[in-house]
Parts: structure tokens; C-alpha cells; sequence
């Protein structure tokens, strides 16, 4: 470029040689002391290593960002105002919002996320050099608030250091010497950029690299900086021709060459250059990514060499580590992460949400139970459990209970609460965690431990920020506090970390040159994006506002062509190998309908072609294939499932590999002998010679939940209110009504007459019940609901009671047989067969005037077991307890009733048909006559029989009452293994 001032523009297709021409040029002037201008900070070391590469040593010129570059400008002007830090300014806007007087928007404001794009708003216009006095309405009244606090404090935000300092080139001699400049990576220009711009083209030499080519769908979106430029240059444009043939096989170039172009030539054959991949699920489309990039690597391509693309980092962030790090891929993820996503910010902002915005246990422990605590995980797990098995949740609670428990203080929290500044707390908190998670005896080494030095790092210098504003006057609340911590990120690995696959976004891959790119997300709704405008300037606004201020430049680019134009540049990044990846179907199998950037590529090819360089992993491809497993793991996998398709292959491979227990173990996995072989336990239940009437029942239900319930024991860790614990207090409650009504109303059955006498007394009994038989912590509105649910289904229980034609009167209430607490003549329960049966019977009934009655057995939920139930369900508490009734209390049964609670509460059971006018009212069909009667009773006692034998010969088998499948309302199916319906 010849000596003298103006715009030089480099044009031309991607990979047409135009950023190593200029870089040539920019090498060519360096006794000028020339600036180039980077997209990225990033770039900056990368650019430096090309330009060693081609020079051996650099003496001068200057590489960096525009921001570093209106930076130093601002810096020599001289009136520099302290520029505020990101958390000031949201600050400052969130200050700004509460004095602005507003009308359409005043109820927004209250939310948290109108501060957040009301910021991202404010920065586009002062971007664009558009003054408060050019809007209108509450954007404007915002705009000048926000503009009038920083007067106040003395202070810029960095967009106004870009005005001012392109002002200052644009209106000062001294400002600029004459360093040649040159450009590349941008294809929009803010208001700002593109003064600055401006400014220098006529105070020196100016080049800049834009990709673009006349008269092609894909540059659409780069027309108006083209147009710009071009003006700008004057005539000094020098177009390059296509060379991306020179770098790249024949089917990248022809991609290059007719991507989104109405017309093709004759296609080239692929030659695996171009692959298509498509999974079914997120998980399966990584799982699949990741196989290709493990086998890449293995066959010899450097790592640093293969760049996987992603529309969007922040959503599929989770879901790569996961595949990426399962299968053992080296990766970096470019870009920036919220400290509040690292363990260490997670353990932090549990502390403070706890501390400070009314947090509950779960925050508190959420804390403890990180190694930054420095407690054990199992002393906090035992802490916990007592915690959460007490159901204790409230704050002050929490903390009494915990540091109870301990026996010691929380130091870490002691500390944390004498430190009346809640930045210098945070400061403190934040230095003890790293100290407890790490010590100070040796470094932190490994990745996780980078991770959490730099979160430490980016909280320390937020704090920083905080306190600079603290000091300039400003308010700083705990809430605006923990909001900032939540809003922090930091940034992570670069890129291009030697050993190491680059992962980034469609934006920071434009200036990027690889061998192997990876593009995910195509399928429709992922690629092209869905447009993000801002609430606060619509694009009619923006519109406007370009054209009374024309270097505004607000107004977008059309978000598809915008998006066509990252699409071709991330398919010319790759010397060698193109992968194009999107999901065929979602996880629950439903079909996803591919991007229509996907189909512009296909349509470039021969569609069989296309067919032999696709790889598609449906749903139902669980495994990998043997040879084709990536880790020792998914072999194993592998090797599962050939055993079912050809165990002899499968067991031949196993026993080469001696892999044969697994492989084993792994085929008798759901085929498992059930039958219990531990002679201890066979010892004891031999030995037993007592049984529950519940017991059987429960393993007359399935003999897997019996051995799980009553062997196993599992237990929940949370206490709550579930339909046991209803139960349990629902029956205390009637034990207390009907045993204290005789005393209370002078009556041994409710009726009509004393009903409302009655309830008085029972809403007493439930209040006891309530008081003595809840032993976890209820919040008030807990209690309630647990009180007023109950009291509704007893209510009414109780008035059905009153109009009951039942002659009846309810006499003996929880009578215990078969154990030590029992009554003396029923300790040594109902004798069956050489063992003996122990429950207990809710409620007797008896004749005031004979020695005759009949049992009931209250269900705390909507079902009562009929007759023909009782006898196909192999339902055994009624027909034993009226045996229990006969032989040892000695009253002659007349039946036997299920009382529901809830629901319609019928009541249905086993009765003598012989004695209906004694017991009237019931359904006819539970009636039975003295044979059928007492034969249910006696096949009760065979099938008690038949349970006891099977439990102490250990015979536990998958069998669940009614067959497979398995009922919906088992909870324990996990650890039977048995599929659930």
C-alpha cells in the first residue's frame, strides 16, 4: 500500500488469502510502528505466533482488540474519567430505574431481568453515538437518568470511552501520529468502530480484510458494511479471487463456491470429506460426535487440530462435558462461564442464600456439604439425615439442631456472621473456602482445581469492583450483592490449548483455520436461531434512528441471512474434514426435522453419495458396536448385548479378554435366583415362631416386597407427611374419640342427638393426636393442611357413624395379640400350625347384651376389601381377627368390616348371613352363609400356613399378586429390578 492517508479494503471469499495479505502488509510497515486490529482478545496470542512464525522478531507495532485501542486513546487524551467495572454499571442503571420516573414500563421495572436489557439496551446506543435527546418516552427518560448518575459520580462506562476517544481522533491533530492501521474479523461495525474508523482513514493508512463477495445470498448480511466501506475506500478495493482449492479437497471448495447459490456445477464426489451425522437425542448425538473426534485423535490428528462448533455454548455446555468426559475426549471449552455455575461459586452463593435471602436447609447443607466447607462429606451426611429425618427446614432451626449436633461451632460460619461488612464477609468466606478445600501445604493441581482458582480469582476482583463503588459513595444491598456474584463469570481455557479439542461458537470460530470442524445444532429451531431483539428498541426504532443519524448503525442485519453468513464461515474453517451433526429425534423418540442449512449442503451432492457419508445412531442403539467401543466400559456394554443376539460369540470374546464373571453377571442380571441363601438369615427366620398378620398380608401382596420391607428395611431419609404417618394419626384419633366418649358425652356409641357434642370432642382428640403422634417439624401451614385434611375425612366418618343402624356398640379398641404388650391371655396370640399369629385389632363392636361383636379395621385411604376381595386378594386381617375374636378374647364373631376413611367410605367385609338383623345395612353380597363363611375364615389360616413356610424356607421370588406387571403404586421396583409398568 502506497504512503499517504485513506481506506484500503481487502475483499474477497473466505480462505482468499485476505488476513495472511494483510498481516503481510502490516509486516511490511513495521519501522511505523503499525496497530492491528483483532476481533477477539484470544486472537491476540494467536496472531502474534503467526507473525513470529513469518518474521523471527517483532520490535514494534502494536496487536489488539478495538476496545484496547479506544482505550489508549482515551488514556492520552488526559481527561479520562474512571471507567466503571460491569458490576458498577448494572448497578448505576439499577439506581437509575428507581429515580426515573415511569409509565408503560413501571411494573417491569420491579423484575430483576429489566435492569439486566435495560443495560444491554443503554450499550447499544451509546455504541451507536445516539444522544438521550434523540428518543422519546421512558427509553429516553432511562437513557438520560442512567447518563445523568454517571455525571454525578464522575464517571464513563467503556462505551462512553469508544465515543470519546473516536471523537478525540476525529477532532484533535495530535491524537493520532500516522501509524499505519489495519483491520480484520468485522462484519458489523458499531456506531463507535466505525467512527474510528473514519477518523483514522483520514489521518493515515488504513487496511482492512472483509469477507465478501458481490451478488452471493450468503454475504447478505455484510451488504451494508461493504457499502460503507467501499465508500470509505474511495476506489482503493482489491478484490482477491477464490484459493480455498489450493488449501482444501474438492468438496469443501465446491462447498465454498455454492453454498445457498440458486445454481450448481458439476458436484464433486465427497470422498468422506464432508460427513453427516445424525443421533437420536441430545446424549446420543454427543455420544456419536464423541466417537468420531476419539477415532480422529487416535488416527493421528493433533487434538488442537479439531474444532467443534455450537450454536449456543451456555445450553449444550452440560451435555458435552458429560459425553466428551465419559469417553476420555481432551477438550476446551472457549468462552466465558458464570462463577455461579463452578462448585466453587455454587458453594458460595448457597452460603449467602442461606445467610441472607432466607435460604433453607438444603442451601445451608448445600454449603457444608462441598469441600470448601472443610467438613467431611459423611459428618455432614450424618448431620443431615437427623435434619431432614426430623423434617426441620427453618433457618434459625436448622442452624440450633446442626450446631447441636456437632457438639462444635461452625467456624467458617462464625466468622462469616462477626464480619459486619457484607463485602468484606464475603472477601473472608471466600479465602477460607479455598484454604479449607485445598490447605496451604502443596498447589492445587488438575482441572478442577484451575476451575476454582479462577472462580476464587473472579470473585475477589468483583468484591474489588464492589468496594471501588462503596468508596465512591454508592449503596450496595446483600440482595445486589448476591445478584452480582450470580451475574460474575470467568473466563476459561483458550481455545486453541495445545492437546486439546477446541470447542466454541459460531461467532468466535469466524477468524479460526483448523483441519477438522465439527458444525452441531442442525436441525430445525437450533440453526438458523430465532431472533433476540431487545424490549426496549424494536427494529422500526432502530430503523429510524439510522437514518436521522446515519453512523448510529443499530439497525441489524436480517437474522437469516445473518446466520447463513456463520454458517459458510464455519463450513470453510476446515482444511480437511467437514462433519455436519444434527439430532434425528428427540429423547423421548419423537422425529426433529432437519435445519434447511442441512439440506443446502445435501443438495450439493449426489443424493446417494450424500447416503453413503451419512452416519446415523438411532434410539434404539444403546451399545456401540464391539470393535467399534471406545472405552473399556462401553465394551463391556458392547459385549452385553451381542450375548443376547449370539452368547457363543459373546462368550468366546469374553473368555480372550477375561471378561467371563462380568459377562456372566451381567446376562443373569434380571434372571437371578430370588431364593435367600445366607444361613444366618435362613437361622433366624427358621427360628421364628411369631408373625404379623400385616406381614403375610404384605407377602401375600409380592414376597419381594415383603423381603424388602420387612428384611431389607430400607428407609427414607425425609421426614414428611405421607399416608403412613395420616394413618397412624387418624387411628389415634379414633382410639381417643370412642375410648373417651362414655366418660366425655355419657354415651358408648354417637347418635343423632349428641352428633355436634360428639365433634367438639373429636377435633379435641385429632388435636392430641396431632400434638403426641407428629414427631417431625411442621411450618403452620404444614400443620394445617395436615389438620384440616384429616378432620374432613373423620367429620364425616363420624356423622355416617351417627346414622348407622348398627345395634352394635364399640367397646375394646386397639386390642394387641401375640406380643409382650398385649393383655395377659392374649400374649401368646392365635396359634396356626406350629407358629403363632401377633397383630392388633382397631375396633371390636360388641352386643350390649350378649357375648357376640364384630371386628373393624379402619383404611386410611378410599378402599374397603368386599368379600369375594377378601378372598381373591388373599386379604387375611379380617378373617383372622374374627379367629383372634372366637379363641382368645372369646366373643363369637359375627363378622368382620373394612371402614374406609376417605372417599365414599363404605364399609364392606365378611358377615354371617345368619345373623344380618344384628348387623344390617351392608351390602348383600358380603353376606355369607355359615359353610362359605367360615371356609374363607379356614383357607385364611391355610394360606397364613403356606406364607410362613415359604418365609422360613427363604422363598423370596418376583411374584407380584395378579402377576406381571408389576403395580404402579410399588415404589421398590428399583431394587427388585424388575421393569416397571
Amino acid at each position: 500500500m502506497a504512503s499517504g492517508q485513506g481506506l484500503t479494503l481487502l475483499s474477497g471469499p473466505a480462505n482468499a488469502g485476505k488476513v495472511a495479505l494483510l498481516l503481510e502488509r502490516y509486516l511490511g510497515v513495521l519501522d511505523r510502528d503499525p496497530v492491528l486490529i483483532v476481533p477477539y482478545g484470544s486472537d491476540v496470542e494467536r496472531i502474534e505466533r503467526e507473525l513470529l512464525a513469518r518474521h523471527g522478531v517483532l520490535l514494534s507495532g502494536e496487536i489488539g482488540t478495538f476496545d484496547d485501542l479506544f482505550e489508549r486513546l482515551a488514556r492520552d487524551g488526559g481527561s479520562r474519567r474512571p471507567v466503571v467495572t460491569d458490576a458498577q454499571r448494572q448497578l448505576i442503571v439499577r439506581s437509575a430505574v428507581s429515580a426515573a420516573s415511569l409509565n408503560g414500563l413501571g411494573r417491569s421495572a420491579r423484575f430483576g431481568g429489566f435492569a439486566d436489557a435495560l443495560t444491554g439496551t443503554l450499550s447499544e446506543l451509546e455504541s451507536g453515538l445516539v444522544e438521550p435527546g434523540e428518543l422519546e418516552g421512558d427509553l429516553a427518560r432511562l437513557y438520560a437518568a442512567y447518563r445523568v448518575e454517571l455525571d454525578r459520580l464522575e464517571l464513563w462506562d467503556r462505551d462512553l470511552v469508544r465515543r470519546h476517544a473516536a471523537e478525540r481522533v476525529a477532532g484533535e491533530l495530535e491524537a493520532w501520529a500516522g501509524r499505519p492501521v489495519f483491520a480484520y474479523g468485522f462484519e458489523d461495525l458499531t456506531g463507535a468502530e466505525w467512527g474510528l474508523l473514519e477518523a483514522l482513514a483520514g489521518r493515515t493508512e488504513v487496511t482492512v480484510s472483509l469477507p465478501y463477495e458481490p451478488n452471493r445470498p450468503v454475504f447478505d448480511s455484510l451488504r451494508r458494511t461493504s457499502e460503507d466501506l467501499t465508500a470509505l475506500a474511495a476506489g482503493r478495493i482489491e478484490e482477491l479471487p477464490p484459493r480455498y482449492a489450493e488449501v482444501a479437497p474438492p468438496a469443501l471448495a465446491h462447498l465454498e463456491r455454492h453454498l445457498f447459490a440458486e445454481q450448481s456445477t458439476q458436484e464433486p464426489e465427497l470422498d468422506g470429506v464432508i460427513r453427516f451425522l445424525e443421533g437420536a437425542g441430545t446424549r446420543g448425538t454427543l455420544e456419536l460426535v464423541a466417537e468420531e473426534l476419539l477415532e480422529l485423535v487416535r488416527n493421528g490428528t493433533a487434538p488442537e487440530q479439531i474444532l467443534l462448533i455450537c450454536p449456543s455454548l451456555d445450553r449444550q455446555r452440560a451435555q458435552l462435558e458429560t459425553a466428551l468426559g465419559a469417553l476420555g475426549v481432551p477438550y476446551a471449552i472457549e468462552g466465558k462461564l458464570r462463577i455461579a455455575k463452578t462448585a466453587f461459586g455454587q458453594a458460595l452463593l448457597s452460603l449467602l442464600r442461606f445467610e441472607w435471602l432466607g435460604g433453607r436447609r438444603h442451601d445451608l447443607y448445600g454449603f457444608l456439604r462441598s469441600p470448601f466447607s472443610g467438613l467431611s462429606r459423611a459428618h455432614v451426611d450424618y448431620l443431615e439425615g437427623r435434619l431432614r429425618g426430623r423434617a426441620v427446614s427453618e433457618p434459625e432451626r436448622v442452624v440450633a439442631e446442626t450446631l447441636k449436633l456437632r457438639g462444635q461451632p461452625l467456624r467458617m460460619l462464625d466468622t462469616f456472621r462477626e464480619t459486619a461488612d457484607p463485602v468484606g464477609a464475603v472477601r473472608v468466606l471466600a479465602r477460607s473456602m479455598l484454604r479449607a478445600a485445598y490447605g496451604l501445604e502443596s498447589p492445587p493441581i488438575g482441572d478442577d482445581a484451575v476451575l476454582d482458582l479462577r472462580a476464587q480469582k473472579a470473585v475477589a476482583e468483583l468484591l474489588d469492583e464492589l468496594q471501588a463503588w462503596l468508596d465512591l459513595g454508592g449503596a450496595l444491598t446483600r440482595e445486589e450483592l448476591v445478584a452480582a456474584l450470580e451475574r460474575a463469570t470467568l473466563r476459561l481455557a483458550r481455545g486453541d490449548e495445545p492437546g486439546r479439542v477446541a470447542v466454541t461458537d459460531l461467532l468466535r470460530a469466524r477468524t479460526r483455520r483448523t483441519e477438522v470442524v465439527f458444525l452441531l445444532g442442525l436441525e430445525e429451531g437450533s440453526l438458523p436461531r430465532r431472533p433476540q431483539g431487545s424490549p426496549f428498541l424494536g427494529e422500526e426504532e432502530r430503523r429510524s434512528l439510522d437514518e436521522r443519524s446515519r453512523g448510529s448503525r443499530l439497525a441489524k442485519p436480517d437474522q437469516v441471512s445473518r446466520e447463513r453468513f456463520f454458517f459458510y464461515t464455519a463450513c470453510t474453517r476446515p482444511s480437511r474434514r467437514l462433519y455436519l451433526v444434527r439430532e434425528a429425534s428427540t429423547d423421548d423418540g419423537s422425529p426433529r426435522e432437519p435445519s434447511p442449512f442441512w439440506d443446502e449442503v445435501s443438495a450439493l451432492f449426489a443424493s446417494e453419495d450424500v447416503a453413503r457419508w451419512t452416519r446415523k445412531r438411532p434410539l434404539a442403539a444403546l451399545t456401540w458396536r464391539l470393535d467399534a467401543a471406545p472405552t473399556e466400559r462401553e465394551r463391556l456394554r458392547a459385549l452385553s448385548a451381542l450375548g443376547a443376539a449370539d452368547p457363543d460369540e459373546a462368550l468366546a470374546l469374553a473368555r480372550v479378554n477375561g471378561w467371563e464373571r462380568r459377562l456372566e453377571r451381567a446376562r443373569s442380571a434380571f434372571s437371578r435366583s430370588t431364593r435367600l441363601t445366607d444361613p444366618v438369615l435362613l437361622d433366624e427366620l427358621r427360628s421364628r415362631t411369631t408373625f404379623s398378620v400385616t406381614e403375610l398380608e404384605g407377602f401375600a401382596d409380592c414376597s419381594s416386597i415383603w423381603f424388602l420391607e420387612r428384611v431389607v428395611d430400607p428407609r427414607t431419609i425425609d421426614g414428611e407427611v405421607d399416608a403412613r404417618l395420616r394413618g397412624s394419626i387418624a387411628h389415634q384419633t379414633l382410639f381417643k374419640f370412642f375410648s373417651g366418649l362414655p366418660k366425655r358425652l355419657g354415651v358408648e356409641r354417637v347418635d343423632s342427638d349428641r352428633l355436634e357434642d360428639a365433634l367438639v370432642f373429636l377435633r379435641e382428640c385429632l388435636a392430641e393426636a396431632i400434638e403426641g403422634g407428629v414427631w417431625i417439624e411442621l411450618g403452620e401451614l404444614q400443620r394445617r393442611e395436615l389438620e384440616e385434611s384429616l378432620w374432613r375425612d373423620l367429620e364425616h366418618f363420624v356423622r355416617e357413624e351417627s346414622e348407622s343402624p348398627l345395634g352394635l356398640v364399640p367397646r375394646r379398641f386397639e386390642v394387641s395379640f401375640g406380643s409382650e404388650r398385649s393383655a395377659p391371655e392374649l400374649q401368646r396370640g392365635l396359634q396356626v400350625d406350629g407358629f403363632s399369629l401377633s397383630g392388633k385389632i382397631d375396633r371390636i363392636d360388641l352386643d350390649p347384651f350378649s357375648a357376640r361383636g364384630i371386628v373393624q379395621d379402619y383404611k386410611s385411604g378410599k378402599t374397603a376389601h368386599s368379600a369375594a376381595k377378601i378372598e381373591s386378594e388373599l386379604r387375611l386381617q379380617i378373617p383372622l381377627y374374627m379367629l383372634v375374636l372366637r379363641d382368645l378374647v372369646g366373643i363369637e364373631p359375627l363378622g368382620g368390616l373394612y371402614r374406609a376413611l376417605a372417599g365414599e367410605r363404605h364399609a364392606r367385609g365378611l358377615l354371617r348371613a345368619e345373623a344380618k338383623e344384628d348387623v344390617p345395612g351392608f351390602s348383600a353380597r358380603d353376606y355369607l352363609d355359615e359353610e362359605e363363611f367360615w371356609g374363607q375364615t379356614e383357607r385364611a389360616k391355610e394360606h397364613a400356613a403356606r406364607f410362613v413356610e415359604r418365609i422360613r424356607a427363604g422363598d423370596v421370588q418376583h411374584d407380584p399378586k395378579g402377576g406381571f406387571p408389576c403395580p404402579s403404586w410399588c415404589d421398590l421396583w428399583s431394587m427388585c429390578r424388575v421393569a416397571r409398568s
